[in-house]
């Protein structure tokens, strides 16, 4: 139904205590870092959501973030989902307080949301107050900059994207073109957070208005 949160799952998590030589290699770890968190969950924009979140709750960093080919629905195995995350930290202790803040931000807090009736057409627009190291480093801005995360299926996502740019004093820092590896586009913008905000009332507007009334013109 339209409105409906749509929330996301967390399909598998691990610890690795004291991570081998050869893996910290191919990771490019930082000296002085031997643990890491992986986690799977079937929406790839909540899982870097959350991701940012356990940089801000946990002395961890993000060594790897990747969504999977063709989204949750088509994933090759009952696990795998839609994205692959990794938290690397000094200590088990540390990587373990981040992916605790990752689920706990995946199972009750960011979600996408049904457009429409039937809930075949979904969009993510999430407001962060206050990014942390991960998505700031991505976006190459300040860290504790507000973040509009917006994101919707492809006409949507263009569509909706200059609605939120017009309603709010915001900008673009990172735009992913459609189609992404699970065939949605957006991007994420950032100003105040009341801007950031009002960007992702309006995005959510303009996808609703596409999703109900698919052909016609203009609003």
């Amino acid at each position: 139904m339209q409105g409906d949160r749509m929330p996301a799952n967390v399909l598998a998590v691990r610890l690795i205590p004291r991570v081998d030589s050869g893996l910290k290699e191919q990771l490019k770890l930082a000296p002085g870092i031997c643990s890491l968190g992986l986690i799977t969950c079937d929406s790839d924009d909540v899982g870097y959501t959350a991701l940012d979140e356990a940089t801000k709750k946990a002395s961890v960093s993000v060594c790897y973030a990747q969504s999977m080919y063709a989204g949750a629905a088509n994933a090759n195995t009952s696990l795998a989902g839609e994205f692959l995350g990794i938290l690397a930290g000094p200590s088990p202790d540390e990587v373990q307080s981040g992916l605790e803040a990752a689920r706990q931000m995946i199972q009750h807090d960011a979600c996408f949301y049904s457009a429409n009736a039937d809930d075949s057409v979904v969009y993510y627009a999430h407001c962060i107050s206050r990014t942390g190291s991960y998505l700031s480093a991505q976006c190459g801005i300040p860290e504790g900059s507000p973040l509009a995360y917006l994101i919707a299926p492809p006409l949507e996502s263009i569509y909706a994207m200059d609605k939120a740019l017009k309603a709010a004093q915001v900008r673009i820092v990172s735009f992913y073109g459609p189609p992404s590896p699970t065939n949605f586009g957006g991007g994420l913008l950032t100003g105040s957070q009341s801007d950031c905000q009002a960007a992702c009332e309006a995005f959510a507007r303009a996808v609703i208005d596409v999703a109900n009334h698919p052909v016609r013109w203009s609003e």
